[in-house]
């Protein structure tokens, strides 16, 4: 299997929307295409679970 050792891009058309998806070693980061702010989840809290306390923790901080 090949190691996760750079950025790897690849566009992702979700709906009517097209995304940029960026996989890296801490983890991965979701963004609408076009924009610089998005969704980032780390491979550790996906891991352990805490994907749903992370991703709603980053959408609050967000809304502000």
């Amino acid at each position: 299997m090949t190691p996760l050792d750079k950025p790897l891009k690849r566009e992702v058309r979700i709906g009517e929307d097209l995304y940029s998806l960026t996989l890296d070693p801490d983890g991965l980061k979701l963004v609408p295409k076009g924009k610089r702010k998005g969704l980032a989840l780390r491979w550790t809290d996906l891991a352990s679970g805490d994907a749903a306390l992370a991703t709603a923790l980053q959408a609050s901080l967000a809304s502000r």
